[in-house]
């Protein structure tokens, strides 16, 4: 066996070759997937544009139940990427409605027909369809949004998912979407008080929503930044300017401009505290 002194001089500049194509590739490698992810991004925000052009109403109430969900995230003390998630979840969770054959549906202002809400229960899954195209970068994307309106109790639609089998995304903005609709006026109903809403979600505790995150929902600083976000509402056609604050690193932004610079109040960690 030859000494290691003798063979040296031959392995170094081999290794510093290796290396150096190594570090090439890595390098390729990752611009090629932030490209892709730049691309998957404008997808997304296309689709959000989508919602807006097509439906102003609904493009409003995505905005505010991805305010609302984001605040009780925040109450929860998740972490920066599970936060983005229920954020998307609630950007989209809709965006089943632009399906053709149920667009004109939703903008009826007649009551519907059993025929027609059963039409209507096919959201999620159409949405989740439309999502599928960019699922290999929001995996959790397509299964929060078909699982928006599942039950804590095992009764909701369309796979009838049970307590911590739906989706943490989902449970949040199950929430968040009911106590928009609530309190929000829709085409075929007045909108009630923000008590009447809070009423409305603290009895649906254990049988339609997770029961911890209800209890969060009506502890003190939640209900408060709940009125702030109410109050401040975001209307249909209004015009949103800024990126998305706060934006994780090790994600693509998706640089949804629906939330103004300055306007979104996050938690303190003492906001936080008293919530528990």
């Amino acid at each position: 066996m030859k000494d290691l002194k003798e063979i040296a001089p031959v392995l170094t500049p081999v290794l510093t070759a290796v290396t150096s194509v190594s570090g090439a590739m890595y390098m390729r490698e990752r611009t090629h997937r932030v490209g892709v992810e730049r691309l998957a991004a404008a997808t997304m925000e296309t689709l959000l544009n989508a919602i807006d052009a097509n439906d102003a109403v609904t493009g409003a109430h995505v905005r505010r139940v991805a305010a609302y969900s984001i605040c009780l995230a925040e109450a929860a003390g998740l972490d920066v990427r599970t936060k983005h998630s229920i954020e998307r979840v609630a950007l989209f969770h809709d965006i089943g409605k632009l399906d053709e054959a149920l667009f004109d549906i939703f903008h009826e202002s007649a009551k519907l027909t059993p025929q027609e809400r059963r039409a209507v229960r096919k959201h999620p899954e159409k949405g989740a369809e439309v999502l599928i195209p960019i699922s290999i970068f929001y995996p959790d994307l397509g299964q929060g949004v078909i699982a928006h309106h599942e039950r804590w109790d095992g009764r909701g639609y369309p796979k009838r998912l049970k307590g911590v089998k739906i989706p943490l995304t989902a449970r949040f903005v199950a929430i968040a979407d009911t106590f928009d609709a609530i309190t929000h006026r829709r085409r075929y109903s007045a909108g009630r008080s923000f008590k009447e809403g809070s009423e409305a979600i603290f009895l649906g505790r254990g049988t339609q929503f997770d029961p911890e995150l209800v209890d969060l929902f009506m502890s003190p600083p939640v209900q408060a930044e709940f009125q702030r976000i109410t109050r401040e509402s975001f209307k249909p056609g209004r015009k949103m300017k800024g990126r998305r604050v706060g934006a994780d690193s090790s994600a693509p932004d998706l640089t949804f401009r629906w939330r103004e610079r300055g306007k979104s109040k996050t938690y303190s960690r003492q906001a936080r505290r008293k919530s528990r």
